[in-house]
Protein backbone atom coordinates (compact mmCIF):
# COMPACT_ATOMS: atom_id res chain seq x y z
CA UNK A 1 0.00 0.00 0.00
CA UNK A 2 1.43 3.64 -1.08
CA UNK A 3 1.21 6.69 1.57
CA UNK A 4 -0.89 8.35 -1.82
CA UNK A 5 -3.04 5.92 -2.58
CA UNK A 6 -5.53 7.75 -1.41
CA UNK A 7 -4.98 10.47 -3.67
CA UNK A 8 -4.97 8.33 -6.57
CA UNK A 9 -7.80 7.19 -5.97
CA UNK A 10 -9.33 10.74 -5.41
CA UNK A 11 -7.96 11.65 -8.63
CA UNK A 12 -9.12 8.88 -10.54
CA UNK A 13 -12.74 9.63 -9.55
CA UNK A 14 -12.70 13.25 -10.91
CA UNK A 15 -14.41 14.20 -14.35
CA UNK A 16 -12.83 15.64 -17.13
CA UNK A 17 -9.39 15.33 -18.33
CA UNK A 18 -7.05 17.36 -16.46
CA UNK A 19 -6.91 18.86 -12.58
CA UNK A 20 -4.61 21.34 -11.35
CA UNK A 21 -3.74 21.13 -7.34
CA UNK A 22 -2.01 23.03 -5.06
CA UNK A 23 1.34 21.38 -3.05
CA UNK A 24 -1.81 21.84 -0.04
CA UNK A 25 -4.65 20.39 -1.68
CA UNK A 26 -2.36 17.15 -3.02
CA UNK A 27 -1.29 16.73 0.54
CA UNK A 28 -4.84 17.44 1.97
CA UNK A 29 -6.72 15.10 -0.34
CA UNK A 30 -3.15 12.34 0.16
CA UNK A 31 -3.76 12.60 3.63
CA UNK A 32 -0.03 12.74 4.00
CA UNK A 33 2.22 16.67 3.34
CA UNK A 34 3.58 16.35 -0.12
CA UNK A 35 7.23 15.87 -0.06
CA UNK A 36 9.90 14.71 -2.26
CA UNK A 37 9.05 11.34 -2.74
CA UNK A 38 6.38 12.51 -4.91
CA UNK A 39 8.40 12.14 -7.43
CA UNK A 40 8.92 8.34 -6.98
CA UNK A 41 5.40 7.37 -6.71
CA UNK A 42 3.37 9.25 -9.32
CA UNK A 43 4.44 6.41 -11.49
CA UNK A 44 1.89 4.79 -9.12
CA UNK A 45 -1.10 6.81 -10.73
CA UNK A 46 -1.09 5.13 -14.76
CA UNK A 47 -3.18 2.18 -13.50
CA UNK A 48 -5.82 4.61 -12.65
CA UNK A 49 -5.82 6.11 -15.99
CA UNK A 50 -4.45 9.53 -15.25
CA UNK A 51 -0.46 10.54 -15.30
CA UNK A 52 1.06 13.84 -13.26
CA UNK A 53 2.20 16.18 -15.46
CA UNK A 54 3.92 19.70 -15.00
CA UNK A 55 5.01 19.74 -11.34
CA UNK A 56 5.56 23.96 -10.63
CA UNK A 57 7.58 24.98 -7.54
CA UNK A 58 6.72 28.61 -8.53
CA UNK A 59 3.24 28.30 -8.59
CA UNK A 60 3.26 25.31 -5.99
CA UNK A 61 0.77 22.87 -8.30
CA UNK A 62 0.54 19.55 -9.44
CA UNK A 63 -1.33 19.13 -13.40
CA UNK A 64 -2.93 16.41 -13.52
CA UNK A 65 -3.56 14.07 -17.19
CA UNK A 66 -6.24 12.00 -17.96
CA UNK A 67 -4.17 8.67 -20.28
CA UNK A 68 -5.63 8.24 -23.76
CA UNK A 69 -5.16 5.50 -25.74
Amino acid sequence: MSKYDKLWGWVAAQPGDELTLTFDEVGERAGVPLDHSFLNYKKELLPHGWEVGKISMRHQTVQFHRVTD
